[in-house]
């Protein structure tokens, strides 16, 4: 049985070579697109970064310390505009006052 299937595969292999060199050259075709790919996506170096535990705690402590800087100035930054907008705000009838008891708090504290 198994120089049946031998001779079969060789028959239909014989039966159509077009065919079998087109597929063989679009699936040759499709493996160069996937190297590109791959290269360009440089795969290799995320590989080694997510294998490397030292690489990996670096980076994992760089974006920490980044996004706690970046948090802490962001809320730094967006109120002082908020303060300043509401100073602005302090000869405005009801809501003057209302900050103005605020900001006798704040310098009493301080």
């Amino acid at each position: 049985m198994g120089e049946a299937d031998s001779r079969t595969k060789a028959y239909e292999v014989d039966e159509h070579p077009f065919e079998l060199r087109h597929e063989v050259k679009r699936l040759n075709a499709r493996l160069d697109k996937i190297a590109d790919s791959l290269e360009k996506s440089e795969f290799k170096d995320i590989l080694e970064n997510y294998t490397d535990p030292k690489k990996r705690i670096i980076t994992n402590l760089m974006a920490g310390v980044s996004r706690g800087l970046g948090l802490s100035l962001g809320t730094f930054v967006i109120l002082g505009l908020l303060g300043y907008i509401l100073s602005l705000f302090l000869d405005v009838p009801v809501i003057g006052e209302y900050l103005g008891e605020i900001k006798k708090y704040i310098d009493a504290n301080s």
